[in-house]
């Protein structure tokens, strides 16, 4: 059976600008990783009010999930247990855990603990949108296309998924750099779900290509 595995959308958040599909979307000058994620959020109206609440690793994986489903995903199209998430980055939840660990000395702080682990950002991910399928977060030291290629096209063989939103969530100080992929199904002419083609994308956030 030949690999039907299409990219639907991509979106990219990098260097304080957003794409989705190679289009930008949005830029800002801000210079702090939360207040450019909390001014992208509001200059979309993305009318989340748990945005607010949690860290920066999440409000960027929340970030780009939403732009990268908008106008490309209906989620009427398939029942919970058909999406998967499948994510990775270096620093794991770093960020956050650091920011723990500094309250630990006086009052050790209950908002920041619950995000000390890098799968909580895909919790919130499934939360938002009712997602329920397969999910799994991998610790790379850099982001691996034939991995990632290999893994989720196993989850379409194997599990009852038919869309995947997967790619790189990484968040470290004022460091953050996301690619995402909507990947489905599909018999049209879409760009094929290959790590040569997966790996294409990400390095345009580089700079690259």
């Amino acid at each position: 059976m030949p690999n039907t595995q299409k990219i639907i959308a991509h979106c990219i958040i990098h260097q304080n600008t957003i794409y989705k599909n190679g289009d930008c979307v949005f830029e800002s000058k801000e210079s702090d990783a939360g207040d450019f994620l909390l001014a992208a959020y509001k200059e979309l109206a993305l009318n989340y009010p748990r945005f607010y609440k949690i860290d920066n690793l999440g409000k960027l994986g929340i970030l780009a999930t939403e732009i990268l489903l908008k106008n490309s995903f209906n989620k009427e199209q398939f029942k919970p247990y058909e999406t998967a998430v499948v994510l990775s980055n270096a620093s794991a939840s770093l960020d956050t855990d650091i920011k723990y660990y500094e309250t630990v000395a006086n009052i050790a702080s209950p908002a920041l603990f619950v995000y000390t682990l890098p799968n909580v950002v895909i919790g919130e991910i499934c939360i938002k949108h009712g997602f329920k399928g397969e999910n799994a977060f991998f610790i790379f030291d850099n982001f691996d296309e034939a991995f990632t290629e290999q893994y989720v096209n196993n989850l379409f063989e194997t599990a009852e998924i038919k869309a995947c939103i997967c790619g790189w969530l990484e968040l470290m100080n004022e460091e953050y750099k996301a690619v995402l992929f909507l990947v489905q199904r599909s018999e049209d002419d879409l760009v094929d779900f290959t790590k040569e083609n997966i790996y294409k994308i990400y390095q345009t956030a580089n700079g690259k290509i």
